[in-house]
C-alpha cells in the first residue's frame, strides 16, 4: 500500500512556472514507477510524464521541452517542474505509483493548476 500526497499547485500566469511534488509513504518508493497525470472536467485522465524505477522517462507530446519529471528516492518524492505554462495546462494533476508487475496502482488526491492569461 502506498499513500501519495501532491502539493505545489496553484494559480500562475501564462508563461510562468510551477513545481509539483508528490510524497509517497507506506512502501519502498524506489521500486515504483511514478507518473503525473492530469484531468480536465469531462475529459479522460491523461499521462503527462512518467519515470520508471530505473529512471527512464517519457512525456506527453504536449509538454515535451516544457515539463521535467524527476524523482528523489531518498526523499520518497517525485517532482514535476512545469515551465512556459499555457492556458491549456489548466487541470487537476494527479500523482500515480505503480508496483512492479503492474497489478497495483495508487493515486494521490490531485492538485489544481490554473494558468491565467
Amino acid at each position: 500500500q502506498v499513500q501519495l500526497v501532491e502539493s505545489g499547485g496553484g494559480l500562475v500566469q501564462a508563461g510562468g512556472s510551477l513545481r509539483l511534488s508528490c510524497v509517497a509513504s507506506g512502501s519502498i518508493f524506489s521500486i515504483y514507477s511514478m507518473g503525473w497525470y492530469r484531468q480536465a472536467p469531462g475529459k479522460q485522465r491523461e499521462l503527462v510524464a512518467h519515470i520508471s524505477s530505473g529512471g527512464s522517462i517519457r512525456y506527453a507530446d504536449s509538454v515535451k521541452g516544457r515539463f521535467t519529471i524527476s524523482r528523489d528516492n531518498a526523499k520518497n518524492t517525485v517532482y514535476l517542474q512545469m515551465s512556459s505554462l499555457k492556458l491549456e495546462d489548466t487541470n487537476v494533476y494527479y500523482c500515480n505509483a505503480v508496483r512492479p508487475g503492474g497489478l497495483y496502482s495508487y493515486w494521490g488526491q490531485g492538485t489544481q493548476v490554473t494558468v491565467s492569461s
